[in-house]
C-alpha cells in the first residue's frame, strides 16, 4: 500500500502502488503543464466513509511513496480514462481499471 502525501499535511491518502503509479502519470502529466485541477478521493467505509478533494498545483508539494520497489506495468487506457476525468468540471477521481484491448492488425 502506498501513500499520497500532499504539502507538509499529517494526513496522507493509502493508495495501493498500481492505483498510486497511474496516478502518479497523469498527476504529473498534468502539473507539468502547468494545469491546475481538483482531484476528489473517497476514504472507503473501512476509513470511516466520506472524501478528501484537494487543489493540485505545481507549487504544493507532492509525494508518491510506493511500498515495493517495483514499478508496475502501466494500462494505458487506464490513465487516458484518469486524464479524462482531470480535465472535466468535477476534476481527478478514481475510475476501475479497464481491461487492456489489443489491437490487431488487420490482413
Amino acid at each position: 500500500m502506498g501513500k499520497l502525501i500532499y504539502n507538509s499535511s499529517a494526513r496522507e491518502l493509502d493508495i495501493d502502488d498500481r492505483t498510486l503509479a497511474h496516478l502518479r502519470v497523469t498527476i504529473i502529466n498534468k502539473l507539468r503543464r502547468s494545469e491546475s485541477f481538483a482531484m476528489t478521493w473517497e476514504h472507503g467505509v473501512e476509513n470511516g466513509s466520506g472524501r478528501t478533494t484537494l487543489w493540485l498545483n505545481e507549487s504544493v508539494p507532492l509525494q508518491f511513496v510506493f511500498s515495493g520497489n517495483r514499478p508496475p506495468v502501466l494500462n494505458r487506457l487506464w490513465i487516458e480514462q484518469l486524464m479524462l476525468t482531470a480535465n472535466s468540471t468535477s476534476g481527478l477521481h478514481y475510475v476501475p481499471e479497464p481491461a487492456e484491448v489489443e489491437e490487431l492488425e488487420a490482413d
